[in-house]
């Protein structure tokens, strides 16, 4: 018995030794690689100053972050590999990258205020990755528990963006509403506020005519006026949540009055008129 023991943990590890040889699969995980390399690639522009380069940077990670996941799943490519490269490099780009692009630009002035907010911003974003990872499998797929961090960092690098096309990129000046947009997605993120997923959107099947002609006017109106419309598309988002949890709040709030006190309080009306 006890040698029929013993032999079982090494049948197990010959096993996981058997899976790793396997292999990996090379198209999620170079798109992966790819977003990770535009989220190094703006913590580089931050240090040379090119910060509307590094806003661009991570809007361009951020829809490869958003092709990967898809792709792995259209082609059945999902690992378990993948989802814990897809986590690490999403802190990188999405995390580090974003905070390292708020202080160098515009937080810098606020002292330790300013470099206190970018690091709230990165653990926050660490926290809602792990908290993702762990309630993967409980929460909805139609709503996200908290910000998206892909989103939080779409925000910022469009505010970024933003301020560069109205000429005041360059302006090393206290944006207070800058680092109240950082606090705000900070926590956001690890609320227990929902976000719509969009995972309904299955590119497979057939969708209504009128949400082709819409995704038509929306690619038309971001080329027309890049800048403001993906503020205003990725601020819009943020705000979601929270008017939909408020809304929520509300109706759960108001009294519901019920048929059976309607017919009474009608029936007490009749008999003071007659």
């Amino acid at each position: 018995m006890r040698d029929r023991e013993l032999r079982k943990p090494l049948r197990g590890r010959g096993l996981q030794k058997k899976d790793l040889k396997k292999g990996i699969f090379l198209l999620p995980n170079l798109l992966t690689s790819m977003s990770l390399l535009g989220g190094f690639y703006a913590i580089m522009a931050c240090i040379d100053g090119r910060f509307d380069h590094a806003a661009i940077a991570i809007l361009i990670s951020a829809v490869i972050d958003g092709l990967d996941g898809r792709i792995a799943r259209l082609t059945h490519t999902t690992s378990k590999f993948g989802a814990e490269y897809d986590s690490l490099a999403d802190l990188v780009a999405f995390g580090l990258a974003p905070g390292v692009l708020m202080f160098t630009w515009a937080l810098r002035p606020f002292g330790r205020y300013g470099w206190l907010a970018a690091f709230l911003y990165v653990v926050c974003g660490a926290l809602r990755l792990a908290r993702f990872n762990v309630q993967i499998s409980t929460v909805e797929s139609k709503r996200f528990n908290g910000l998206p961090i892909p989103a939080a960092a779409a925000l910022v690098a469009s505010t970024v963006l933003l301020f560069f096309s109205i000429g005041k990129g360059q302006e090393m000046a206290k944006h207070i509403t800058v680092l109240l947009l950082v606090y705000m997605l900070a926590f956001l993120m690890i609320s227990n506020i929902k976000f719509y997923s969009f995972k309904e959107l299955d590119l497979r099947r057939r969708m209504p005519f009128s949400l082709l002609v819409g995704l038509i006017f929306l690619i038309v109106l971001i080329t027309a006026e890049p800048p403001l419309m993906l503020f205003i598309i990725t601020f819009g988002y943020a705000l979601s949540g929270p008017v939909a949890w408020v809304l929520h709040w509300k109706k759960k709030k108001s009294p519901s009055v019920s048929p059976l006190a309607d017919d009474e309080q009608n029936r007490v009306i009749k008999k003071d008129v007659r």
